[in-house]
């Protein structure tokens, strides 16, 4: 199987060339330098050239904070792009694995979210991000869209290195305790979105649409920051557990985005994985401090 993977120098991308020896799988990268995928023609070119049997969009626009102020940009890049993708696989004859987030949800729910549960974002990014799943849904029949949550990885920026640097750096550190989420490791996204093309390559076909796949156990950012402080050797930074109006930010964030994943188990036998185990990764932290 020959698979065009969009976003590939993202945390999930480079996880997915990272992993794709381990499996029967042929993997085009392109970047936001090799291909643009706001652009129609250059998208078309591409699959033209490259004739896959598949292709992975991990590609978007993730600045939480910076999307309010930058709107255009980021639904050009996850609404838009999206729809895009979608129209030149309907023209293909080819699927697309399509990453969303939880951020589609707006936290009214004292229960994880089911694939069922309406969509309510109450930020730009989560707006963007669902109507990027929307264009997919309109626009191409064989789709699988896989909602994701609190991503991390050796790859990019996110919670993990923010906190590792920040422990480093400060005797004491506030951190929200009262918005409940999924941490889940960007190796496990790749491997399961892997798994699931190599299941396609074998049988021809799945069971199409939206499926959750989060890390377990649910818990707060202070939880996810104490583990993560945990695994720093000779830390002694202290963490302060605060309200989410004690730490203001410009985009608003959910009280609850927790994913409930049991239809992935139910459908292909796929567990959640252990986020804090996957701390241990290789690359992850820097090495004096694992």
């Amino acid at each position: 199987m020959k698979i065009l993977v969009c976003g590939a120098n993202g945390q999930v991308g480079s996880e997915l060339l990272g992993h794709a020896r381990d499996f029967p799988i042929e993997l085009v990268a392109t970047s936001q330098r090799e291909l643009d995928i706001s652009d129609a023609e250059a998208i078309q070119r591409h699959v033209d050239e490259q004739r896959p049997d598949l292709l992975i969009n991990a590609a978007a626009y993730t600045a939480v904070d910076k999307a309010e102020q930058d709107r255009e940009r980021c639904f050009r890049v996850n609404r838009d792009a999206s729809g895009l993708l979608a129209d030149a696989c309907a023209r293909a004859g080819i699927p697309l694995f399509h990453l969303s987030t939880d951020y589609v949800f707006g936290g009214a729910l004292d229960r994880a979210y089911r694939e069922t549960d309406p969509p309510d974002p109450i930020n730009t990014y989560g707006r963007s991000k669902w109507e990027g799943e929307q264009r997919v849904r309109e626009r191409l029949e064989q789709h699988l869209i896989l909602r994701i949550a609190w991503v991390f990885g050796p790859h990019g920026n996110n919670f993990v290195k923010t906190i590792a640097r920040l422990a480093r750096e400060h005797d004491e550190l506030n951190i929200v305790a009262d918005q409940l989420g999924s941490p889940t490791p960007a190796s496990a996204i790749a491997t399961t979105l892997l798994e699931l093309a190599s299941r396609l390559a074998g049988d021809g076909d799945l069971a199409w649409g939206t499926y959750h796949y989060a890390g377990a156990p649910d818990c707060s950012w202070h939880e996810f920051a104490r583990r993560i402080v945990e695994r720093l050797e000779g830390s002694a930074v202290k963490l302060h557990p605060i309200d989410t109006a004690t730490y203001p930010t410009p985009a608003a964030r959910a009280a609850n985005t927790r994913l409930d994943c049991s239809r992935i188990k139910e459908t292909f036998g796929i567990e959640r994985p252990d986020w804090q185990s996957a701390l241990l990764e290789p690359g992850l932290l820097p090495a004096s401090e694992t």
